[in-house]
């Protein structure tokens, strides 16, 4: 079952400079939130939402990992990702 998708949230400082060193558009951590492949959760109030996204030339295929706060109003995205060891974090279905 594919979670519920995260529609109202802000992008911490933080995370903005991480998702620019880290080569990461706003438009995928939307992609992200919007239909997130699955969510795990971290700790109370925050979790980890992921999907798994084709990108760059040539195209290869990431995981991003979008990591918010969602004990608060609007949620908030703390950092995010992506990273190429998708079998490092990818969760099976029981």
């Amino acid at each position: 079952m594919k979670p519920d998708p995260v529609a109202d949230y802000v992008i911490s400082e933080h995370a903005r400079f991480e998702m620019n060193r880290r080569g990461l558009t706003e438009d995928a951590v939307r992609l992200v939130l919007s239909s997130p492949e699955q969510r795990i959760d971290i700790r109370p109030g925050r979790v980890v939402f992921q999907s798994r996204i084709t990108m760059d030339e040539p195209a290869k295929t990431y995981l991003v990992r979008v990591l918010v706060d969602i004990d608060r109003e609007p949620a908030e995205v703390v950092t995010a990702y992506r990273t190429s060891k998708i079998s490092k974090y990818w969760r099976e279905e029981p």
